[in-house]
């Protein structure tokens, strides 16, 4: 990793080339972690409850498919708080080199996986055991993602659109997962892709580890974490201190994504279960409605972060959870009619409104803690909500459709999880005109345990 003595020498047109390089790394890094996470979603809604629960009737199989995905949720806080405090000690960089390789190591694993055929309930404990590894990994990488494509002076007028690129590898690694999964399904009939074929994009992982860490080794260190580092600032106890002096932006920025991270779930993951076995459509159907949609958050994601730079972080954020309100009970009135054209309409345009807020919430987290425990903060904060949000979504949804055999039930959730971040935004402050890269000026819960402030200094090429 290089010095920061190194660093401080740089012109400004490297600099610039450095932090243009970051924030590419930071999205392929991002985009091949979602890759691997989105893989396992799509599989469980498709073929893990067959392949290992076979013993149990279809709605208890469904339900513990998607139980194997949320230990993966649950595992995501965990990482979160591992990577976080390592983030914040010894350096973005190497940090997610680390998830990076855990990540994908998992995922190749979950290719090579048998059956319940083969080898009975064993094969779902790994499924469990590899799935929580693929929690760790990716709760360690969001935060030093971000970090990572932010830390930089050259984005500081324009952090809300430099921010939105580790998001944009949401939406990417979204559609190399299902591009992935259509692709491979071409090469055979359903007994071949329930047998062999959903394997080969999990083992495709290899390939895209060695792309991502090739990388992301010539990334350097952000230049607020060396200026953190040289002046000996840095957090003793980075998680803690986190916790104890920020207590309320990591619950409300946990609580602004639950309005955005169960609908993503609902939209991609468990639209597969609801539209093949409640509305009869074909699979390969659904999946090229998903590629479509994704395709437009591409061009979604980067605009509606350029346009938290021009009207501001959290009044995006509070127009994209109030059209998720509005838009909850449209999404199942179209997917319901079981015409073609309304559902290619309602699939399409989810994503794009779920961008509304995704493309925002990475530089308005980020901006919510200062930089000695930026790391920790953000990553805890954004994800809990897994545990509150995206991970009991797909349960929460089997069961609500189980029980009242209705999609208004399923509305309603979406609804109120939506009026949550929607009142959780508005509590958030936004401090996107604040001073990025010092701890000046934040006020502490704990102010004893809190890191100690830096003194305002000269802003050279790197901080």
């Amino acid at each position: 990793m290089a010095s920061h003595e190194g660093a401080s020498a740089l012109s400004d047109a490297d600099t610039a080339r450095h932090a243009r390089r970051a924030v590419i790394a930071s999205t392929v890094g991002t985009m091949i972690e979602w890759y691997d996470f989105y893989l396992y979603g799509l599989a469980a809604a498709l073929v893990f409850g067959k392949l290992y629960f076979p013993a149990t009737d279809p709605y208890s199989a469904t339900l513990l498919s998607f139980s194997t995905m949320f230990v993966g949720f649950v595992a995501r806080p965990l990482g979160a708080l591992i990577f976080g405090h390592y983030g914040d000690r010894i350096g973005r960089k190497t940090t997610l080199v680390v998830t990076l390789m855990l990540m994908g190591v998992s995922t190749v694993f979950i290719g090579l996986l048998p059956t319940y055929e083969s080898i009975g309930v064993w094969g779902a404990v790994g499924l469990v055991f590899l799935r929580v590894l693929q929690g760790i990994g990716v709760g360690g990488e969001w935060g030093g993602a971000v970090a990572v494509a932010t830390e930089w002076s050259k984005f500081n007028k324009s952090r809300g659109l430099a921010a939105s690129w580790p998001q944009f590898g949401s939406p990417l690694g979204m559609l190399m997962a299902v591009g992935a999964l259509t692709l491979t399904a071409q090469f055979g009939d359903s007994a071949w892709f329930e047998s062999v074929g959903w394997r080969i994009p999990f083992l495709f992982s290899a390939v895209l580890i060695g792309v991502g860490l090739y990388i992301r080794l010539g990334v350097l260190e952000t230049p607020v974490f060396q200026r953190l580092q040289s002046e000996k600032k840095l957090a003793r106890a980075p998680v803690m201190e986190a916790v104890r002096g920020y207590w309320k932006q990591i619950l409300l920025t946990c609580l602004i994504r639950t309005g955005q991270q169960a609908p993503f779930v609902i939209f991609t993951t468990f639209l597969l279960a609801y539209g093949t076995k409640n509305l009869g459509f074909d699979r390969q159907f659904l999946f090229n409605c998903v590629l479509v949609a994704c395709v437009v958050s591409l061009f979604a994601n980067p605009f509606f972060g350029w346009a938290s730079d021009k009207i501001g972080r959290k009044r995006m954020y509070v127009i994209g959870a109030a059209t998720m309100l509005a838009f909850a009970f449209p999404y199942f009135w179209m997917l319901d009619t079981k015409i073609p054209a309304l559902v290619v309409f309602a699939i399409v345009i989810s994503i794009p409104i779920h961008d509304m807020q995704w493309a925002p919430l990475a530089a308005f987290t980020t901006e919510s803690f200062p930089p000695s425990v930026r790391y920790s903060g953000s990553s805890i904060g954004y994800h809990l909500a897994s545990l509150t949000s995206g991970g009991p979504a797909p349960l929460i949804c089997a069961y609500l459709l189980h029980t009242y055999g209705t999609s208004t039930a399923l509305s309603i959730y979406i609804a109120v999880i939506a009026a949550i971040s929607l009142i959780s935004a508005l509590l958030l402050k936004d401090r996107s005109q604040s001073d990025y890269t010092t701890n000046e000026g934040w006020a502490r819960g704990d102010a004893s345990t809190a890191a100690t402030p830096v003194k305002p200094t000269p802003v050279s090429a790197t901080s």
